[in-house]
């Protein structure tokens, strides 16, 4: 059984990484037959990674940025989010989402400001409302930020961060986006920053999860990529079989978030069960042959 290292996973080709989320990105940009892209830029590691990467496929023209703070954002991630635009020279739009956020506030009956889940779920969907306005304005496509170790164990806004067209770094796990962000050239500062969507005030993603991305990621290597079993899991990667439970459970917990929804079968072809759009795309008259 091979050992699940944290050196091992982070030891990828980040040249080939690179020019094939390159690759990917014009390839889906030129079959929408959109103008560029739209991203969120939080000042944190993925949407800078997630930024630059735009850039070097789509050219800083065709990019656009969004800062969307609240009150719970830090002016450090304002701070870094500005560095990222102006260093890659795209135009960005500073919208603080305050405004937008009492709107909702005063507009729900019986709005709860105590229930921390609910509205915080608020922003990242308030955000994602903005980034397709602008999306739609300029016929871009909405570039999400999301890692592979968060689409895994579920730690996004479904309809919120989640809502996007393009997931470019979804392949990757946290800590190899951060060192991917250290060969595209991002400062330290940004790249092992540590993550948290800041829905609330004093979140940060490791606090909430209980657990490192390093351990997180590690464990999700081995149960994901080598599908080991859990027991399997904790030998090959040293951790405490208690984490490995509780990164699984989180896991198959949140499957729903990563499926569209769902659809009762009535009929003799049902979407997302057994129909599916041909590879092609050629039309009817193929299908009827």
């Amino acid at each position: 059984m091979p050992k699940i290292t944290l050196e091992n996973l982070i030891r990828i080709d980040y040249e080939y990484v690179t020019q094939r989320i390159i690759d990917f990105i014009r390839s889906y940009v030129r079959d929408a037959g959109a103008s560029g892209a739209v991203i969120g830029l939080s000042g944190g590691v993925d949407s800078s990674v997630t930024a630059y990467l735009l850039v070097k496929a789509l050219g800083r023209d065709n990019v656009i940025g969004l800062i969307l703070p609240y009150k719970t954002t830090p002016p450090e991630d304002i701070r870094d989010a500005k560095y990222v635009a102006e260093t890659l020279g795209i135009k960005y739009y500073y919208i603080d989402i305050g405004r937008i956020r009492n709107a909702f506030a005063e507009s729900i009956p019986g709005f709860d400001e105590s229930d921390k889940i609910a509205v915080g779920n608020l922003l990242p969907r308030i955000r994602m409302t903005l980034l397709y306005y602008f999306a739609n304005r300029f016929n871009k496509v909405v570039a999400g930020t999301g890692d592979k170790s968060e689409l895994l164990i579920g730690y996004f806004t479904k309809y919120g961060d989640g809502g996007v067209d393009i997931l470019p770094i979804g392949d990757l796990y946290k800590t190899q986006v951060r060192y991917l962000g250290k060969y595209l050239g991002l400062p330290d500062n940004i790249a092992f920053k540590p993550s948290s969507p800041r829905l609330w005030e004093g979140q940060t993603a490791e606090g909430e999860l209980g657990v490192k991305y390093e351990d997180v990621d590690v464990i999700l290597h081995a149960l994901v990529d080598y599908r080991m079993s859990v027991e399997q899991a904790a030998e090959a990667t040293g951790k405490p079989i208690e984490l490995v439970q509780a990164v699984w459970r989180r896991v198959l917990n949140t499957e729903h978030k990563r499926k569209p929804p769902i659809v009762p079968r009535v009929s003799m072809r049902t979407l997302g069960i057994d129909w599916r759009m041909p590879v092609n795309k050629t039309g009817v008259s193929e299908l009827m042959e």
